[in-house]
Protein backbone atom coordinates (compact mmCIF):
# COMPACT_ATOMS: atom_id res chain seq x y z
CA UNK A 1 0.00 0.00 0.00
CA UNK A 2 1.33 3.03 -0.94
CA UNK A 3 1.29 6.19 1.41
CA UNK A 4 -0.86 8.16 -0.42
CA UNK A 5 -3.30 5.86 -0.53
CA UNK A 6 -3.81 5.01 3.21
CA UNK A 7 -4.30 9.27 3.78
CA UNK A 8 -7.63 10.90 3.17
CA UNK A 9 -7.95 12.92 0.66
CA UNK A 10 -7.56 16.85 1.79
CA UNK A 11 -9.61 20.09 1.38
CA UNK A 12 -8.64 22.57 -0.49
CA UNK A 13 -8.16 25.79 1.76
CA UNK A 14 -10.12 28.42 1.12
CA UNK A 15 -8.91 31.96 1.19
CA UNK A 16 -10.51 33.11 4.43
CA UNK A 17 -8.28 30.26 6.15
CA UNK A 18 -5.07 31.21 4.01
CA UNK A 19 -5.67 34.51 5.61
CA UNK A 20 -6.21 33.75 9.23
CA UNK A 21 -3.79 31.57 8.68
CA UNK A 22 -1.19 34.60 7.45
CA UNK A 23 -2.73 36.98 9.54
CA UNK A 24 -2.11 34.28 12.89
CA UNK A 25 1.71 34.06 11.78
CA UNK A 26 2.04 37.90 11.07
CA UNK A 27 0.64 38.51 14.77
CA UNK A 28 2.46 35.76 16.63
CA UNK A 29 5.77 37.68 14.55
CA UNK A 30 5.25 41.11 15.66
CA UNK A 31 4.53 39.64 19.23
CA UNK A 32 7.65 37.89 19.07
CA UNK A 33 9.55 40.97 17.76
CA UNK A 34 8.13 43.18 20.20
CA UNK A 35 8.94 40.94 23.74
CA UNK A 36 12.60 40.88 22.64
CA UNK A 37 13.63 44.86 21.41
CA UNK A 38 10.57 46.40 22.64
CA UNK A 39 10.55 48.99 25.40
CA UNK A 40 9.76 46.28 28.18
CA UNK A 41 11.37 43.50 26.09
CA UNK A 42 13.91 41.07 26.91
CA UNK A 43 16.83 43.25 25.39
CA UNK A 44 16.22 45.63 27.56
CA UNK A 45 15.29 43.62 30.45
CA UNK A 46 18.90 41.95 30.39
CA UNK A 47 20.79 45.83 29.43
CA UNK A 48 18.69 46.90 32.92
CA UNK A 49 20.00 43.72 34.48
CA UNK A 50 23.75 44.57 33.81
CA UNK A 51 23.33 48.46 34.70
CA UNK A 52 21.64 46.69 38.28
CA UNK A 53 24.50 44.28 38.54
CA UNK A 54 26.98 47.30 38.23
CA UNK A 55 25.51 49.51 40.75
CA UNK A 56 25.57 47.15 43.17
CA UNK A 57 29.35 46.64 42.94
CA UNK A 58 29.65 50.48 43.36
CA UNK A 59 27.55 49.93 46.04
CA UNK A 60 29.76 47.92 47.79
CA UNK A 61 33.08 49.68 46.86
CA UNK A 62 31.14 52.72 48.33
CA UNK A 63 30.20 51.18 51.62
CA UNK A 64 33.66 49.30 51.84
CA UNK A 65 35.45 53.37 51.88
CA UNK A 66 32.22 54.70 54.14
CA UNK A 67 33.74 52.28 56.48
CA UNK A 68 37.16 52.81 56.07
CA UNK A 69 36.46 56.20 56.22
CA UNK A 70 34.68 55.95 59.52
CA UNK A 71 37.39 53.75 61.01
CA UNK A 72 40.11 56.85 60.10
CA UNK A 73 37.74 59.44 61.90
CA UNK A 74 37.12 57.32 65.07
CA UNK A 75 41.24 56.98 65.27
CA UNK A 76 41.64 61.03 65.00
CA UNK A 77 39.14 61.46 67.10
CA UNK A 78 40.80 59.33 69.83
CA UNK A 79 44.28 60.03 69.51
CA UNK A 80 45.89 63.09 69.34
CA UNK A 81 49.35 61.93 68.23
CA UNK A 82 47.11 60.73 64.76
CA UNK A 83 46.11 64.17 63.94
CA UNK A 84 49.45 65.01 64.53
CA UNK A 85 51.03 62.99 62.03
CA UNK A 86 47.93 63.63 59.61
CA UNK A 87 48.80 67.26 59.98
CA UNK A 88 52.60 66.93 59.22
CA UNK A 89 52.22 64.22 55.91
CA UNK A 90 49.42 66.41 54.26
CA UNK A 91 49.89 70.26 55.60
CA UNK A 92 53.16 70.17 56.04
CA UNK A 93 53.04 72.03 59.59
CA UNK A 94 56.10 71.98 61.77
CA UNK A 95 56.53 72.72 65.45
CA UNK A 96 58.15 76.31 67.05
CA UNK A 97 61.96 75.84 66.32
CA UNK A 98 61.56 72.89 64.28
CA UNK A 99 63.63 72.79 60.77
CA UNK A 100 62.10 71.43 57.27
CA UNK A 101 64.36 70.36 55.15
CA UNK A 102 62.40 69.55 51.43
CA UNK A 103 64.32 67.15 48.87
CA UNK A 104 63.90 68.23 45.72
CA UNK A 105 64.68 65.30 43.99
CA UNK A 106 60.92 64.25 45.20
Amino acid sequence: MSPSAARPPQKPRSLWQKAMTGGAVFLFVVLLITSLFGKKGLMEIRRTRKSYDALLVRVKTLETTKARLEKEIAHLQRDPRAVEREARQKLWLVKKDEIVIVDKKK
